[in-house]
């Protein structure tokens, strides 16, 4: 565990994913493969992954990934994800402001994504930035068919979200 060292958010790149990997394995039982991180780094033009870099006393170390998908107007994450001795340090909050900042950023209206039913901590990190749920995806992963929630947020413009993303930003600045 690792309390009280600077966690930065970064744009990923290929040699992060490695580290990446590891955490996904960590994380979920159906991890992405390795070259599926490659290939959206490489090929994917509607995707952006981000890290979360902690610097240890070793050097640098990820200890968080999110990515996210532009559709149209829609920014859809795709893949979220915090190293378990990093939990509840709120490098998860990190990521997720990143994630509506860049979603802003490329001209995202609103935000979406699936959340298994049984992951309420991760429900609670998404209602904190307005996401509700819109939906149920049936039988949603293929490891367990485990049902998904699917979660969206308001427009991003509107004043209750500017209201919501700044007081994010100054809960993580205190």
């Amino acid at each position: 565990m690792a309390i009280g060292l600077p966690v930065i958010v970064d744009d990923m790149r290929l040699s992060d994913v490695a580290q990446v990997h590891e955490i996904e394995r960590l994380s979920f039982s159906s991890p992405w493969p390795t070259y599926a991180f490659e290939q959206e780094l490489r090929a994917n033009r509607l995707a952006r992954y981000i890290v979360a870099r902690a610097a240890e006393p070793s050097g640098e170390r990820v200890v968080g990934f999110a990515g996210v998908w532009l559709m149209v107007d829609e920014a859809h994450i795709t893949t979220f994800g915090v190293h378990p001795g990093w939990r509840r340090q709120g490098v998860g909050r990190r990521l997720l402001l990143r994630l509506v900042d860049l979603s802003m950023e490329l001209g995202a209206a609103r935000m979406t994504l699936e959340v298994r039913v049984s992951n309420t901590p991760a429900q609670e990190l998404y209602r904190g930035f307005g996401f509700t749920i819109a939906g149920t995806r049936v039988r949603y992963y293929t490891d367990d068919g485990e049902d998904a929630f699917v979660m969206t947020t308001p427009d991003l413009a509107r004043p209750v979200m500017q209201e919501l993303i700044a007081d994010e930003r100054a809960r993580l600045e205190r």
